[in-house]
């Protein structure tokens, strides 16, 4: 072994220690390989795609492609697929590794095999002639890269290694490997680590630049969203793409490769027992545990520290690793300690990247080891999942879920969409159901073979077996929606089931009420697309007005009522009116509006169309602090959604820069940070004084109290300095701490309708997700407190203690502050929380269409 690695594996630290890292040799691919095999010389090293030893240097995505398209070509055992592109256009690649013989057969194999998840027939199938399937996925967080490094030595051994030990592991097993899950976050971090390598001397200081990333590092995708969040929900194309390619095969077991902390060792699961979802069988566990033993023995072999139950759960299943086990699959994730760039100090002596990778690359043949010797109990436990969620759906309760808002098909139909992409089979709603109208909303009966991964999806839980949550602890998706839905019981029959809901018909569906206006056009605020609409009306020149109050006005074959929020164009006013009318038939074929032709000006009841109450609208020039200090996730959220969904532009400012800016270019600022400078305060005081709208959530709202601009006061925590302090055993003060917090759960608020916050929505009740604990009061103005917690029973879903429940009883979630002649709008929470908390996606565009509308009366 060459220079670098002469020092011998530490049997107690389970790294490469080393005095110093001087003027390095390169590793070969000896150093990861088993030396049990041969291996074919026709098959390209990854040196010689790469022109670097593995581990050198960071893979970037292209190097990391075209080493996969070289093993394609020379290889009968591989086959590559691109199944997505990322948003800067990076292919996501999937390789399908088995024997010749295996690829003749794929398709009838892949048919034969999802015959496990129907109930009906699975009990027929021979599990002994079936080859299990594992698909191993790298490198979800691009700035945890031993993952996707070792995927080239992974598919080098995989297409290369010779004799009856590979062909046997062949002939049983096809294996998917997914190479980069985030090729946009790998690419971000791989030159980070390589433009901050010094060529001769390795250097090692924990406290060097290259351990050291900038804002907004290289862990999420170019929207700044952790992808390992998104299997269930799929926001992204990567993860369309990729729970797609799950579902096509559904594996026996998916391997999820990840990094900690540099001072650690190596995780594997099974993770802490007591934190797993109840809807995962038991059986999963277990068969986790055994595929355990494989890679304990594999990493004993190379002497690396390990360790596994102490810590990560298995609870939220929009993991990857937690997604499988509510789809009859077995979930592994893996967590090697970082080298975070190429070589660096830690607790163990000098962690080198080259180990990180070995050890990555170890364990997937372990897990590919396991698949062989456990095959047929891996097969059994998907027939069994399915077997057993069949029965469940058969004797279940609730038969079905009727989910729809009459007012807004975009958000009904966007979680239609969501529940499909997870093969749950939605229609619409054949016959009028309650408040439930035919056309308009959705059905999907619970007797079907997702029932578990569906129950998951709609069920509110508040009581727990354990309070420490490694992510949120609920996601009931008609709360984050904000949709009315039922649980149907005995009311349920299957000719309430209209058209099958398909990924085709998502489609928006606008209408024009009326002919080519010549007086006005009016449409309503409810619509998810309405800010799209009046974004594109506004940034191309047209007048827009908003009502400040509900009128009724003469349309087409009759008259109907408009609600607070209703935006009206009026024809003779505008610069341009065909241009306008243009604009109009785009709003109704693209962004799903109704829009109504108004011939007069005079109305049977309520304001007229020249009222003052009906307040003319500016174009929002929005900017949103960024940069240290700031929330990179909640500034990609925010990003996300103007950018992919409303279609408008937001300047993100760098927070170190705040307070020479010139901040006259914006009317909206938004900012999550923790911190801001006294400078920047100042310039952001003088820009809200002379009109200026900010919008703080979340960690900004102390920041903007401390320096004067938001008026707001704490909830009094009641604490009693006096009181004698109860001693507890040491032991206890991580899981005590941790139930204090809250992780991520579901809040009932009420909502004022008539105030410009409250514009679009047709129900004062309104689910909020919450993960802090910042507790704010109402405003002192009555007036000032829009949207307020529950004053009985806030908790809707999720865990929260008996102390933050009673703090957070009537207690303020958006306060409005004026300041000079602006106004200050604080939300104690994230209203863009992962971008599929759709429900209080309003909250956030009515700030920004209507902050400047809010009127200095109504605010502190």
């Amino acid at each position: 072994m060459k220079a670098i690695f002469t020092a011998v594996f530490s049997l107690l630290f389970g790294v490469m220690v080393h005095a110093q890292v001087l003027n390095p040799e390169p590793v070969t691919l000896d150093y990861y390989l088993p030396d049990d095999v041969t291996y074919d010389q026709s098959i390209p090293k990854p040196a010689e795609i790469l022109d670097a030893e593995l581990g050198e240097w960071h893979v970037r995505h292209d190097q990391l492609v075209n080493y996969m398209y070289a093993v394609a070509e020379a290889s009968d055992r591989v086959k590559i697929t691109e199944y997505a592109r990322t948003y800067e256009n990076r292919p996501l690649l999937m390789l399908t590794i088995t024997s010749p013989q295996n690829h003749q057969n794929i398709d009838q194999i892949k048919e034969d095999h999802l015959k496990l998840t129907d109930a009906s027939v699975s009990d027929d199938l021979d599990l002994s002639q079936m080859p299990a399937v594992v698909t191993m996925s790298y490198s979800v967080h691009g700035n945890e890269p031993s993952g996707s490094n070792s995927s080239l030595a992974v598919v080098y051994y995989l297409a290369a290694a010779q004799g009856s030990k590979i062909n046997n592991m062949l002939d049983n097993t096809i294996i998917n490997v997914d190479p980069s899950i985030n090729p946009d976050g790998l690419d971000r971090f791989a030159h980070w680590a390589n433009t901050n390598k010094s060529k001769n001397v390795l250097v090692t200081d924990p406290q060097s630049r290259e351990f050291d990333e900038t804002w907004p590092g290289g862990r999420t995708n170019h929207y700044w969203f952790d992808l390992n969040r998104d299997w269930m929900p799929m926001i992204h194309p990567e993860s369309q793409g990729r729970v797609a390619k799950f579902h096509e095969w559904v594996p026996q077991i998916l391997t999820d490769h990840h990094e900690m902390g540099t001072n650690s060792t190596f995780f594997f699961q099974p993770g802490i027992p007591s934190r797993t979802h109840p809807l995962t069988p038991q059986r999963n566990q277990a068969l986790t545990g055994a595929i355990a033993e494989y890679h304990a023995e594999a990493l004993d072999d190379i002497q690396s520290l390990y360790y596994s139950e102490e810590s990560f759960d298995d609870f939220y299943y929009g993991k990857g690793s937690t997604y499988p086990d509510v789809n009859g699959s077995i979930g592994i994730l893996f967590e090697q300690g970082s080298s975070r760039g190429h070589a660096q100090e830690s607790i163990h002596g000098i962690l080198e990247f080259p180990f990180t990778i070995r050890n990555q690359f170890v364990t997937s043949l372990s897990t590919l080891e396991a698949a062989q010797g456990l095959r047929e109990e891996l097969l059994a436990n998907t027939r069994e999942f399915y077997q057993e969620s069949a029965e469940e759906a058969e004797n279940a309760p609730i038969k079905a879920y009727i989910f729809g808002e009459e007012a807004d098909q975009a958000r009904s139909m966007h979680l239609a969409e969501m529940l499909e992409r997870n093969q749950i089979d939605v229609y619409e709603l054949s016959r009028d159901y309650g408040d439930f109208k035919a056309g308009e909303a959705y059905i999907a009966p619970t007797n079907q073979k997702q029932y578990k991964l569906m129950t998951a999806m709609f069920e509110r839980r508040i009581e727990f077996t354990d309070s420490l949550f490694y992510d949120v602890s609920t996601w009931t998706m008609p709360y984050a929606f904000n949709l009315p839905f039922a649980e149907l019981d005995r009311d349920y029959d299957s000719n309430m089931l209209g058209t099958d809901f398909t990924l085709e018909d998502v489609e928006l569906k606008g209408e024009l009420i009326g002919n080519k206006a010549e007086y006005a056009y009016a449409f309503e605020w409810d619509e998810y697309y309405a800010p799209r609409a009046v974004y594109r009306l506004l940034a191309n020149g047209a007048r827009v007005k908003v009502a400040s109050r509900p009128f009724q006005s003469v349309i087409t074959n009759g008259a109907k009522q408009f609600d607070y929020g209703t935006i009206m164009v009026s024809m003779g006013i505008q610069n341009d009116p065909d241009k306008v009318h243009d604009i109009i038939n785009t709003i109704v074929e693209e962004d799903g509006i109704t829009v109504y032709q108004l011939p007069t000006g005079l109305t049977p009841s309520g304001i007229d169309l020249g009222s003052r109450n009906f307040e003319m609208l500016q174009e929002p020039k929005v900017a949103m602090i960024g940069g240290e200090g700031t929330s990179s996730s909640e500034v990609g959220e925010a990003w996300h959604l103007l950018d992919q969904r409303y279609h408008m532009p937001m300047t993100i400012l760098k927070n170190e820069n705040l307070n020479r800016m010139d901040l006259s270019r914006y009317n909206v600022i938004i900012a999550s940070s923790y911190s801001i400078s006294d400078g920047a305060a100042e310039n952001l005081k003088t820009w809200v004084r002379q009109g200026g709208t900010l919008l703080v959530f979340k960690n900004a709202i102390r920041w903007a109290k401390s320096h004067g601009l938001a008026n707001v006061e704490y909830v009094d925590r009641g604490e009693d300095e006096d009181s004698t302090v109860t001693v507890r055993p040491y032991i206890k003060s991580g899981q005590d701490r941790g139930a204090d917090v809250i992780g991520g759960s579901i809040f009932n608020a009420k909502l004022d309708l008539t105030h410009p916050l409250g514009y679009g929505f047709n129900s004062e009740d309104l689910t909020v997700f919450k993960n802090n604990t910042l507790f704010i009061q109402k405003g002192e103005n009555p007036y000032s407190t829009p949207l307020y917690y529950a004053e009985e029973d806030p908790l809707a879903s999720g865990y929260s203690n008996d102390e933050n429940l009673d703090l957070i009883k009537g207690s303020g979630a958006v306060v409005v502050s004026g300041f000079g002649r602006g106004n200050v709008i604080a939300m104690t929470d994230n209203p863009n929380f992962r971008a599929f908390w759709y429900g209080t996606n309003k909250l956030f565009a009515n700030a920004i269409f209507f902050g400047n509308n809010i009127s200095g009366s109504t605010t502190n």
